[in-house]
């Protein structure tokens, strides 16, 4: 058997468990949101008026940005399968609502093989990646929560505002 303990983490030969898996998957986030607010800021473009499209030049790069993101999340994914000696082809469930679901807790919590598998030999995850794989457990929850309760906070402040604007016309 081949030894993949010293691969390439962007090929998808080879293995990574669950902390290298979150790791990588939070450098592809932060990298992707670094990149999203350079562009929010150095392309004005990307941030269209609603008379007018986005420019063409502005949808390639998106487009171009979400395929590579795409790539990326299902090398991490067949890496993951591969720790737990599965094919990788079961990384194509990403693209089943609910499997995909499924999926992502299955590659999440489920633990790899201690030993070699068909794949190669366990790949210990540096210290970056156990640290950004932990920071990115406890910061997606956050971000879910600030998802819902953000939105949920400007619509009760709209309405208290409503409300005390009708209270002083009542007043009037």
């Amino acid at each position: 058997m081949n030894n993949t303990v010293n691969d390439s983490p962007l090929s998808a030969a080879g293995r990574f468990g669950r902390l290298s898996y979150l790791g990588w998957n939070g450098l592809l986030v932060l990298v992707m949101m670094v990149l999203g607010i350079f562009c929010a800021i150095a392309l004005p473009g990307f941030s269209p008026n609603m008379e007018q499209g986005m420019p063409m030049f502005a949808m390639l790069l998106l487009g171009i940005v979400y395929v590579t993101m795409i790539y990326f999340n299902f090398i991490f994914a067949i890496r993951r399968l591969h720790d737990r000696n599965h094919s990788g082809w079961l990384s194509l469930l990403m693209l089943v609502p609910l499997a995909n679901l499924g999926l992502a807790l299955y590659l999440i919590f489920a633990k790899g093989d201690a030993q070699e598998n068909q794949f190669g030999q366990p790949r210990a995850a540096q210290t970056w990646e156990k640290v950004l794989g932990w920071f990115y457990v406890l910061i997606f929850p956050i971000g879910i929560l600030a998802a819902i309760a953000v939105p949920a906070y400007q619509d009760y402040v709209q309405r208290a505002h409503q409300a005390q604007i009708s209270i002083q016309q009542q007043a009037e």
